[in-house]
């Protein structure tokens, strides 16, 4: 069975670093078979604001047709003030909502992970070098992707990487960081 991979490019300025990281991590999935959708946050019009019943966007309805199509999702994205763009925290508000996403149950705590069954992966750019966030921050964006967004909403995640510092980053170490977007994209399909 071929494997369907959605690359989600949460970054609101086309032609980044992050872009040309999903195209790598594409490259990779492509070469081992599997089926792949991209979606760039440059291209979505952005969401003013969402609240439980208000009719989604024509792009958050394509968003999470693309998610529902998926058996992986990867998400690349940059870190900026300590978590992803403002724009990019807008589609997942309005996108992972309940009845989509998750749903609580009905009483206690408990909730359904209604994107069960899927596979996930994210890629963070960032100007903290990597071992500053760790060792300083305790990785909070990795974190939250990991266990706040991904895990919650029942995606299992694979690799939830950070590459640092992009701003003292030489030509060389974005080559290895492409060439490690590709290997991840492989081994996702």
């Amino acid at each position: 069975m071929t494997k369907r991979v959605f690359i989600w490019v949460a970054h609101p300025k086309a032609g980044s670093l992050n872009a040309a990281l999903a195209e790598r991590y594409a490259k990779g999935a492509r070469a081992k078979g599997a089926d792949v959708r991209i979606m760039h946050l440059s291209d979505m019009a952005p969401e003013a604001g969402y609240s439980e019943g208000q009719d989604l966007s024509p792009d958050i309805q394509v968003w999470q047709d693309n998610i529902s199509w998926a058996d992986h999702v990867m998400i690349v994205h940059p870190y900026w003030w300590g978590a992803m763009p403002a724009q990019a925290k807008a589609v997942m508000d309005a996108g992972l909502q309940s009845g989509f996403a998750y749903k609580y149950h009905d009483r206690g705590l408990g909730w359904d992970k209604l994107l069960d069954g899927r596979t996930g992966d994210a890629i963070i750019t960032a100007d903290t070098p990597t071992w500053l966030d760790t060792l300083i921050y305790r990785s909070p964006g990795r974190r939250v992707m990991r266990n706040q967004v991904m895990k919650f909403v029942g995606v299992k995640p694979r690799n939830v990487v950070m590459f640092g510092s992009v701003k003292l980053a030489k030509p060389e170490k974005i080559d290895r960081w492409l060439s490690r977007a590709e290997t991840m994209g492989a081994a996702a399909a």
